[in-house]
């Protein structure tokens, strides 16, 4: 069977209009997805050019195969089952600017390119210290992107409108905010970095849209299916859901919406932040630590099974949304939603693979919950404090962990000491940024949970569900 390539598709090439850094499964399952939706309606007819932001990623394979590759979106929406496959063709080639940096530094040549994208994981929006403009290229991404936005200031050409899509709290200002710190400290001067700020829009942005990436289970059937090897297929739900926090002319110049793509540009994404935050990736970091010490492997898994969805049910209607400030009605009609796309038959959503950098998860996703239901409610919700002993007990170190070395090291050491293990680890302000220790009944709520565990997630998991003592 021979490999996916231009001979498989009618190979309409577009002008590149977007500088693209990040080449992996969601970027090609979601933004490049999109603009080839865009380009069949004739409503944007571009492509884009693609940074890799290491040295080693997908560029020699996507050239392999004409920079082609098949999105499979299998779910359900709105009660409609989609199984489709289509090939995208909106990549027109991939710059490694480790093997060829002057190409990357010409394409502040182009006047067409006018949008930058990027998604370089959680971890790629970071400042290095040690990072220099005569690095080719520089090591973080701010670093590279800020030699590139002085390039095209030399060139004394227009500015870009920059999209981060990290999965971070205001991810465009906090980009801006690294941009702006490497131009003070390599000396690029004060009228470039007014360029900087006038000429150029960074946009805080959030993404939705479960990408597992490729199908390895469904592989052989799905190649003999479509007639064609492709080394880089892409599975993806047919949910989608894209805030932009920038410009109303933002809808022009990327017509994301007028293609039918539930696209929203807004000068506030707080709220569609805070609900897809809390109740959409809260219930995922919840269910993690529990499903696994249960012997559960994917998100599916989870909502079959009737202890665990009554769990997420009990989680998102008793503890998540009464503390969220948004209307209720909203909230329970989004919480539905999600529950439903948990429930997707075609999608393997492994629990191991959302446990990646599980404690910071919780941090963002479920501890601000905590403390609002407590100074609400003048309790502890339940079952996230559950949920809470369920994270500690994982890290514990009998599943393999993935996370920062320091976060891994102080729960080893912790946990030398078993009876001490809990208040240790809350008071540890490197880990919470705070003082955990002192949320009145915490240390007690989840020593108690711990014990609970120790009779199995499940047992813990219906003893909280029925409400019973810890005795």
């Amino acid at each position: 069977m021979k490999k996916l390539n231009k001979q498989h598709t009618v190979d309409q090439r577009y002008p590149e209009k977007v500088i693209q850094f990040g080449e992996g499964n969601f970027m090609r399952g979601f933004v490049d997805w999109q603009l080839q939706q865009m380009n069949q309606q004739g409503l944007f007819q571009g492509s884009a050019v693609v940074v890799q932001p290491i040295a080693q990623g997908l560029g020699e394979m996507l050239a392999e195969q004409d920079y082609l590759y098949t999105v499979l979106l299998d779910g359900i929406l709105n009660d409609q089952v989609i199984n489709s496959a289509e090939i995208v063709s909106t990549v027109n080639r991939v710059i490694n600017p480790y093997d060829d940096y002057q190409s990357y530094l010409d394409l502040a040549l182009d006047d067409q390119l006018s949008v930058i994208i990027s998604n370089t994981t959680e971890a790629g929006i970071q400042f290095l210290a040690d990072d220099s403009l005569s690095n080719q290229p520089p090591t973080s991404f701010p670093g590279k992107l800020t030699a590139l936005l002085a390039r095209r200031f030399d060139l004394k050409k227009a500015g870009f409108t920059i999209i981060p899509c990290e999965l971070i709290d205001r991810n465009g200002e906090k980009l801006k905010e690294i941009v702006l710190q490497y131009a003070e400290q390599w000396g690029l001067g004060a009228d470039f970095r007014t360029w900087l700020q006038t000429e150029n829009t960074f946009c805080c942005s959030l993404v939705d849209r479960i990408v597992p990436g490729y199908p390895r289970e469904d592989q052989e059937e799905l190649q003999s299916r479509l007639g064609y090897r492709d080394q880089l297929m892409v599975k993806a739900e047919p949910f989608l859901l894209w805030v932009i926090e920038g410009p109303a002319s933002l809808k022009d110049q990327l017509p994301l919406a007028k293609a039918g793509l539930n696209v929203v540009v807004t000068d506030d994404m707080t709220p569609y932040r805070e609900r897809k935050v809390h109740l959409l990736n809260g219930p995922h970091t919840a269910m993690v630590p529990l499903g696994l010490l249960a012997g559960l492997e994917t998100v599916e898994d989870v909502m079959l099974d009737e202890d665990f969805s009554q769990f997420v049910d009990q989680l998102m209607a008793e503890e998540i949304i009464p503390v969220l400030d948004l209307p209720q009605s909203e909230l329970i009609s989004y919480a539905n939603s999600v529950k439903e796309r948990f429930k997707n038959p075609f999608i393997r959503h492994e629990l191991t693979a959302i446990a990646l950098n599980s404690l910071s998860k919780f941090k963002a996703r479920l501890l601000p919950l905590l403390v609002n239901y407590q100074k609400q409610q003048h309790t502890l919700p339940p079952l996230m404090t559950l949920a809470l002993a369920g994270l500690i007990t994982f890290y514990r170190g009998d599943y393999p962990l993935q996370d920062d070395q320091h976060v891994l090291d102080t729960f080893a050491e912790a946990w030398q000491r078993p009876e001490t293990v809990v208040p240790a680890i809350f008071s540890n302000h490197s880990l919470w940024e705070q003082d955990l220790s002192q949320l009145p009944g915490l240390v007690e709520a989840v020593e108690a949970d711990l014990s609970l565990l120790e009779k199995g997630s499940r047992a813990a998991l219906q003893t909280k569900l029925r409400g019973e003592s810890y005795a």
